[in-house]
């Protein structure tokens, strides 16, 4: 899984002992790098001058950003062994 060191996460969303925490804590991850890869590639790699968006997908955009914007608020950084 991507931002881990050695089987320990960057950062923590959570105390990661049960697997709901476990599965959490990947999901987030998922979560942001389909976000990175869907936002930053299309934009980075194709010229967009007009980028046509209805607002019930800015909408969407938005509420699927919320969640892995504001889990990471209370992130804890877990030590390295």
């Amino acid at each position: 899984m991507a931002f881990v060191l050695g089987g320990v996460p960057m950062l923590a969303i959570n105390p990661r002992q049960t697997k709901s925490e476990k599965d959490e804590q990947k999901g987030i991850v998922s979560r942001l790098i389909g976000l990175y890869g869907r936002f930053r590639n299309p934009t980075c790699h194709e010229a967009r001058v007009h980028w046509p968006m209805t607002p019930h997908d800015a909408r969407d955009i938005m509420s699927m950003v919320s969640l892995p914007h504001r889990r990471p608020d209370g992130a804890t950084m877990p030590p390295r062994v």
